[in-house]
């Protein structure tokens, strides 16, 4: 039996769940976006007239304002994505247990076997499509395939309700033209390699050598010649055995310059309590710490520093961190935002191996201190419970890390 691998995308999903949720939304240029006065200033989603006008994702407020000084901003409101995109996996859960989610937005479904019950592959993925648009009021976009990457190509090829169907014997027709840019996996800097080469679509990288791919390209440039020819045998998985994530971490750029340590020691600790949390929401803990910085000039750079013991304790992310901060970051520049990553991840299942190098109880209070605040966050807010040190700049502090920033899990296939 041929598989039937559908992708379904939310298409500008946050923009889109806010015109549903108000229309009057729908006549004006419109935007999702952070805080300017923040410097959070960076658009999110966007909606077709917004689009029109020239305004892109992850371009500043300022370059959106300036392509359309009309434009509305909508700050995000992240309980409701979280809410509405949970709501249309479950219309998609109601067909099959594989479904795997790709960010908020985008999933996989595997209606392969689907079929046995419901009828034929593409006539489901229709009905879903159309229950999505009348029960929730959003549209998706959808690629119907034998193999994941093409499905997922496929729902880029039409929005707005858009249907794609790739098959073994049209995908040289329908993907080969395409530019080298849209085969997944190209990013920015490896599409200038390949256009130097000569390979300007993904038919030209199709039709190369796996081996001289792989000359320039290392292990990826095969990975690439298998997608392009479809030789994508992956499977979708279910929700019960989607992908851990490799890492757990969270940043911000501060509202101000964190020109000295305990600038720099303050937002940190705000971040690295919100990455504590997440990695006990979570059952998970690591034992590789790592930052990253960018100062005022934009330079960017990481560190980090592998641990004896992996952890999801807020104290002990935070001494390694404040170590790597005091080895490696030189206060003769000021400092515009910060990065920090919990990494090498296992499973927290309550059992730990001894160590007398260690001060067990200490370390027992600690996990327990965190959880009470964890607790008290919860039901009260993340402000609701703060460290007396982070009083002393509460401006630089007076941000809560589960709401202003995404909490992002990394490593997974995106």
């Amino acid at each position: 039996m041929e598989r039937v691998i559908v992708h379904s995308d939310i298409n500008h999903c946050y923009a889109q769940i806010e015109e549903m949720l108000h229309p009057e939304l729908r006549q004006v240029p419109m935007a999702v976006g952070g805080h300017e006065e923040m410097r959070h200033g960076i658009i999110l989603a966007k909606n077709d007239l917004a689009k029109a006008f020239g305004v892109k994702t992850a371009s500043t407020l300022r370059e959106a304002k300036k392509a359309c000084p009309q434009l509305v901003i909508i700050h995000p409101h992240y309980d409701d994505y979280l809410y509405y995109t949970s709501e249309v996996k479950n219309i998609y859960r109601e067909y099959t247990d594989r479904v795997e989610s790709f960010g908020l937005d985008e999933a996989w479904i595997d209606l392969t076997h689907s079929s046995q019950v419901f009828g034929d592959g593409i006539s489901v993925a229709r009905k879903i499509q159309k229950r999505v648009r009348e029960e929730l009021g959003l549209e998706v976009s959808m690629g119907v395939s034998y193999n994941k990457i093409f499905a997922k190509m496929g729902s880029d090829l039409k929005k707005k309700m858009g249907f794609s169907i790739i098959t073994q014997d049209n995908y040289q027709d329908v993907l080969w033209p395409l530019p080298i840019e849209d085969l997944f996996y190209v990013g920015y800097r490896t599409a200038p390699k390949l256009k130097a080469r000569g390979m300007s679509t993904i038919g030209d990288l199709a039709e190369k050598e796996p081996a001289y791919l792989r000359s320039f390209l290392g292990k990826m440039g095969e990975v690439l010649w298998y997608f392009a020819n479809g030789y994508d045998a992956s499977e979708v998985l279910t929700v019960s055995h989607e992908q851990q994530p490799k890492s757990v971490g969270n940043g911000i750029t501060a509202i101000m310059d964190m020109k000295n340590r305990e600038d720099m020691k303050m937002v940190f600790t705000v971040l690295v309590e919100s990455v504590a949390t997440r990695l006990k929401q979570q059952g998970l803990k690591g034992d590789v710490i790592s930052i990253a910085i960018r100062n005022t000039d934009l330079k960017y750079y990481t560190r980090q520093k592998k641990i004896e013991k992996a952890t999801n304790i807020a104290s002990e992310i935070m001494k390694i961190v404040m170590e790597l901060v005091d080895e490696h970051v030189d206060f003769h520049y000021a400092y515009r935002s910060i990065d920090v990553h919990v990494s090498h991840l296992s499973i927290d299942n309550g059992v730990e191996q001894l160590s007398f190098l260690i001060d067990e109880k200490q370390r027992e209070k600690e996990k327990k201190l965190d959880i009470v605040m964890d607790a008290i966050r919860e039901k009260y807010g993340f402000d609701k419970i703060k460290r007396m040190s982070l009083m002393a700049n509460q401006e630089l502090t007076s941000f809560d890390p589960l709401r202003d920033n995404i909490i992002h899990p990394v490593g997974y296939f995106k």
